[in-house]
């Protein structure tokens, strides 16, 4: 119950401080007013268009390529080429092995 009281008593001291500091704000720091016809516009904010179209169809060229380059096929391998590279712990894919051969692990190449 105490708890409810103290917030209701600093919601009421924060909301008396605002009111104050409204008043007291100097018309230099304010926003000006809005016009009047919204729809209106200069040509800023048509170059900003503008500008923010050639980004995106720039960014869309690139993430087009990035997303067939994933989707192609891995190529293949002959029977006793590289097959992977290891990577530390991890071992990394080069190519895919023809049918009937498989990449051995410790050598790394098609067999």
């Amino acid at each position: 119950m105490d708890s409810v009281r103290s917030v209701l008593y600093l919601s009421v001291c924060l909301t008396l401080l605002t009111s104050l500091c409204r008043g007291q704000r100097s018309p230099d720091n304010q926003l000006p007013a809005a016009p009047d016809d919204p729809y209106q516009l200069g040509s800023a904010p048509r170059d900003l268009a503008e500008a923010l179209q050639d980004l995106l169809q720039e960014a869309d060229s690139r993430i087009g390529l990035s997303v067939e380059k994933k989707a192609s096929v891995i190529p293949r391998c002959d029977v006793g080429e590289r097959c992977a590279m290891k990577h530390g712990p991890r071992i990394g894919r080069l190519c895919d092995c023809l049918r009937g051969t498989a990449c051995n692990t410790f050598f790394l190449r098609c067999y």
